[in-house]
């Protein structure tokens, strides 16, 4: 079964926002429910990728929310990071860990609204934040507040926001 590219959006937007915690491993999603017997419910039509990729307005609301999630767990991460400098050199080890995981799936959650996206200015903006935020490699340090104020502000300019 495909999974819609907003939907995973939503989901790699839900592990930003709290799916690990300290330097333990991600917490697992639900088991999906096992899909009964074709239904008239099931018949109904589901969005797709095509009928996402025209509505900009619902992209831009996603990328917003996944950035505003993103800020958040780069704080949440300089703390742990802080707290496993004081600990052992495996607690270190697993919050660098993290650390990457976290700016790869926000990297990821970009590039992925960029593909999505019909609209050639929000597509480009995703792209290149994208792109950006890949190239940092993992180093929040380079995720001070003027570097997400101005990811907000690039997305919200492309979004015909500000």
């Amino acid at each position: 079964m495909r999974i819609p590219a907003l939907a995973t959006v939503t989901i790699c937007a839900a592990l930003l926002a709290g799916g690990c915690s300290g330097g333990d491993e991600p917490k697992a999603a639900p088991a999906a429910p096992a899909a009964p017997a074709a239904t008239a419910a099931q018949q109904t039509e589901k969005p797709t990728d095509a009928a996402l990729s025209a509505d900009t307005e619902a992209i831009c609301d996603q990328a917003s929310r996944t950035s505003t999630a993103f800020g958040k767990t780069v704080v949440e991460n300089r703390v742990l990071l802080t707290r496993a400098g004081a600990e052992s050199r495996e607690a270190q080890a697993k919050a660098r860990e993290k650390v990457t995981r976290d700016v790869q799936n926000f990297s990821f959650a970009l590039l992925d609204m960029s593909k999505l996206t019909a609209d050639a200015e929000v597509k480009k903006a995703l792209a290149t934040l994208g792109a950006q935020v890949t190239a940092l490699k993992g180093d929040i340090a380079k995720f001070d507040d003027k570097r997400l104020t101005d990811l907000h502000g690039t997305l919200d300019k492309a979004c015909g926001r500000g």
